[in-house]
């Protein structure tokens, strides 16, 4: 039996709910976590050497680039571990409803703005 409905492979015009673009993003920020925690690790590595690298580590750190950056690895890492805090919540059936889950991921996003721009003016 031929299957005559129309397919759409433009991602871009399909509208996802708040939901699944938590979930997308949660994937997201995990792969990016993971490849950004070398430079990370590298970083801490050098800048325990000695107070000359340290000093070193925190003028690159000072670069309105890195800190471009580090904004970005920030908004990883709040998205990631909201995001997982809240499929725990939803694994032991804690707003696991449609309604209560549409409101989570609202909640969550907000917390992650908020976050992130904290961290922001932080840093800067």
């Amino acid at each position: 039996m031929k299957n005559n409905r129309p397919k759409n492979l433009n991602l871009f015009t399909i509208s996802l709910s708040v939901n699944a673009l938590v979930s997308i993003l949660h994937r997201v920020s995990g792969v990016g976590l993971f490849i950004l925690l070398p430079l990370l690790l590298v970083g801490m590595q050098v800048s325990f050497a000695s107070e000359a690298d340290f000093l070193r580590v925190l003028a690159v750190l000072d670069h309105w680039m890195i800190k471009v950056v580090l904004i970005g690895f920030s908004w990883a890492f709040f998205h990631h571990f909201y995001a997982g805090l809240r499929h725990l919540a939803q694994d032991v059936h804690w707003m696991h409803g449609l309604n209560q889950a549409r409101t989570s991921s609202r909640v969550l996003m907000g917390l992650v703005l908020i976050s992130v721009l904290y961290f922001a003016f932080l840093i800067w």
